[in-house]
């Protein structure tokens, strides 16, 4: 074995494990732990206790992005809302309030909520 050959193949071992070891932290993620970083963080000061929105903050239950988008995101938020530095909030704690977002059931179809069925009916 070449030189070459040991040193692409240790590229493509540290690069696995790295990958398998950011997999197992996000597998790792705690929503209860999440629940109260959302409370303490303020969170739901802008986005309601339950993500659903309000005036200061756009609605983020149901959300579409991944956890590391996330905290992408708000580590450098575009809008009027504040980045929280990793020593405000570690990724970690980002993570355990992605898992209490994701923890959310999906929304209701119109067709499973009586009053708004009725409605729609009526038109």
């Amino acid at each position: 074995m070449t030189q070459l050959t040991r040193i692409i193949l240790l590229s493509f071992a540290t690069a696995a494990i790295a990958a398998a070891q950011q997999n197992v932290a996000a597998r790792d993620a705690d929503a209860a732990n999440g629940k109260i970083l959302f409370t303490r963080i303020g969170c739901f000061q802008c986005h309601g206790y339950a993500g659903q929105g309000g005036r200061a903050g756009a609605r983020i239950v149901p959300t579409p992005l991944k956890a590391q988008d996330l905290i992408r995101y708000v580590r450098r938020p575009p809008g009027e809302m504040p980045a929280y530095v990793e020593k405000a909030v570690s990724d970690q704690e980002l993570k355990d309030i992605y898992a209490y977002i994701k923890s959310f059931p999906p929304p209701k179809s119109v067709n499973d909520i009586s009053l708004l069925k009725e409605i729609k009916e009526r038109q």
